[in-house]
């Protein structure tokens, strides 16, 4: 604290800082945090508006709750949008990433339910994934709050891309390798 004396009383002024882990996005901020794995992911689903993305049901409300839905191809460059290093994560900074809190379905005892519990919104990581459902190429929109589908950068052939799904109705966190790259899903970014 710091006093500045002026001709009639003093003045006290106090200087705080406080650091921010921000990433920018056609004027969106969007926060960040360091995660278990070392490192910087983005902690709301991203909402930028680009070509071949949508908001759930077509209503605004739906990407200001849940973030747009992306196809594969949008979803690489919305990430790259945000500037400064930051990208799609891919399939093996996912899968790290949940490592870190007990791991996929397919690799821990409880079958990914811890995992799910950290990293979903109000979980002890910060991560606060979201079940924002999906869009199918056909333009039909499924499984709002019962599941959150999230795209990895790693394609397992020239239609498709792994993904990540956190279940509601199992609590647990899977991964599947048939995503339909024209199918949109809600995205977080890395660096």
């Amino acid at each position: 604290m710091t006093s500045v004396t002026d001709k009639t009383r003093p003045i006290r002024v106090c200087v705080v800082s406080i650091a921010l882990n921000i990433a920018f996005g056609s004027g969106t901020i969007y926060p960040s945090k360091r995660m278990a794995d070392g490192k910087q992911w983005t902690t709301h689903n991203l909402n930028v508006k680009t070509v071949q993305s949508y908001c759930y049901q077509d209503a605004e409300i739906n990407c200001l709750q849940y973030g747009r839905l992306y196809t594969w191809q949008a979803a690489r460059q919305a990430c790259q949008s945000l500037g400064d290093g930051w990208r799609l994560p891919t399939n093996e900074e996912w899968r790290q990433l949940a490592s870190h809190y007990g791991g996929l379905r397919e690799e821990s005892e409880d079958k990914g339910k811890a995992t799910y519990e950290a990293l979903v919104i109000g979980g002890i990581s910060g991560f606060n994934a979201l079940r924002g459902g999906g869009r199918s190429a056909a333009g039909q929109y499924a499984r709002l709050e019962a599941h959150g589908f999230y795209w990895t950068a790693s394609e397992s052939d020239a239609a498709k891309a792994w993904l990540y799904n956190f279940g509601k109705g199992g609590q647990s966190l899977n991964r599947h390798s048939d995503g339909e790259k024209q199918d949109a899903l809600s995205v977080r970014c890395v660096r």
